[in-house]
């Protein structure tokens, strides 16, 4: 177990109000994936196949069951597992988000052995899919568009699935990693997206567009992953790097003027906001936190701490619903689809943010 940090009544009350939500969607969905609800009714939108976002609800159910320690629940999470398999060869980097989140909680000794195997066969299929020209996983064809880009949703999930896997899965963990770190770097703010172009280079996405609040937290998120799972397998410098680019992303973020729930589109303040940046937010800079404690930056740990528990204590008290759902999640706020909404990653993250601020579950359990 980690150290317990904060172990408030507002936490308590809030993981409380959580899990007893993960039951009401499970009695609505059944077996369907839950995908946004909308803000007032709590009704979900859903999906058969699970999208992109099948993972964070099998994540979900799994905390319940690590929670509530219930046969009935740990039924529930394990056959929601198997009904992501067919996602397993499907050509998506997001195969990282549905198979590292869906499995991570499950895949641990005396669980789910089931759940262990899909993730090593996603991770496979996902190391076949590395192109070490480009160094990195495709975003994929899976859901339209062009194959060959870089996007920084491809990075959370996907760089841990990868680094399970010894030797060549390491290696294309930290190309993977790094070519979207280096992409990153190349605009203020961070573009989200690039198409690969003539002789090695990348040509700039005009979608989600420069701005979009999920950029760096998917960023922070993959980087902190990296740094636990790969460090060992770097040298000194490699690892120096990382850290160096945990320094450049969080700096803005530890500013005292940096708002605690961003907007959805960076200047656009009169915009929707998103709740579920702010949650993904909050996991990346407590996983990032314990590796600082335990590398003797206990200052930068305690900084990284303090964000997290502010960015969690604002979800949980100023856009935590009575039924326990965290609103004001905007899926996509370009086309104006669920933009201040529950989200099912959003009610995920913040879900594993109060495990690890609480001291429920270590930070890199998920």
């Amino acid at each position: 177990m980690p150290e317990t940090t904060h172990h408030e009544a507002w936490a308590d009350r809030a993981w409380g109000a959580l899990l007893e939500r993960t039951g009401q969607t499970a009695a609505e969905v059944g077996p369907r994936f839950p995908l946004y609800a909308d803000p007032e009714s709590g009704a979900w939108k859903s999906t058969s196949r699970g999208s992109w976002t099948g993972g964070f609800w099998a994540g979900l159910l799994w905390l319940r069951a690590l929670a509530s320690d219930a046969p009935q629940d740990r039924a529930a999470a394990a056959e929601c597992i198997r009904r992501l398999a067919h996602w397993t060869d499907q050509d998506t980097a997001t195969r990282g988000l549905i198979f590292w989140y869906g499995t991570a909680l499950a895949a641990g000794p005396g669980r789910d052995g089931e759940a262990a195997g899909l993730r090593e066969k996603a991770a496979r299929s996902c190391l076949a899919a590395y192109d070490p020209e480009r160094e990195l996983v495709p975003w994929g064809a899976a859901f339209g568009g062009p194959r060959m880009l870089a996007r920084v949703d491809a990075v959370p999930g996907l760089v841990p699935l990868l680094a399970g896997l010894a030797g060549e899965g390491q290696r294309a963990a930290h190309g993977h990693l790094t070519r979207h770190l280096t992409l990153s770097r190349t605009e203020h703010p961070p573009r989200p997206a690039w198409r690969a172009g003539p002789e090695n280079g990348w040509t700039p996405c005009a979608e989600p567009a420069p701005g979009w609040s999920r950029t760096t937290p998917w960023l922070l998120l993959g980087l902190a992953d990296g740094l636990h799972f790969l460090t060992d397998g770097l040298d000194s410098r490699a690892a120096r790097g990382l850290w160096e680019a945990a320094g450049r992303l969080t700096a803005p973020r530890l500013a005292p003027a940096s708002p605690l729930v961003p907007p959805a589109q960076e200047g656009q303040p009169s915009g929707p906001v998103d709740t579920s940046a702010a949650a993904i937010e909050a996991v990346a800079l407590l996983k990032l936190a314990a590796l600082a404690r335990a590398t003797d930056r206990g200052t930068e740990a305690e900084r990284l701490t303090a964000r997290a528990r502010q960015i969690l204590h604002r979800l949980c008290t100023g856009h935590l619903s009575a039924r326990g759902a965290l609103t004001d999640g905007c899926y996509d706020a370009a086309r104006a689809l669920a933009p201040c909404h529950e989200l099912i990653w959003g009610d995920f993250f913040l879900a594993v943010g109060l495990a690890v601020l609480t001291g429920r579950t270590d930070p890199f359990t998920t």
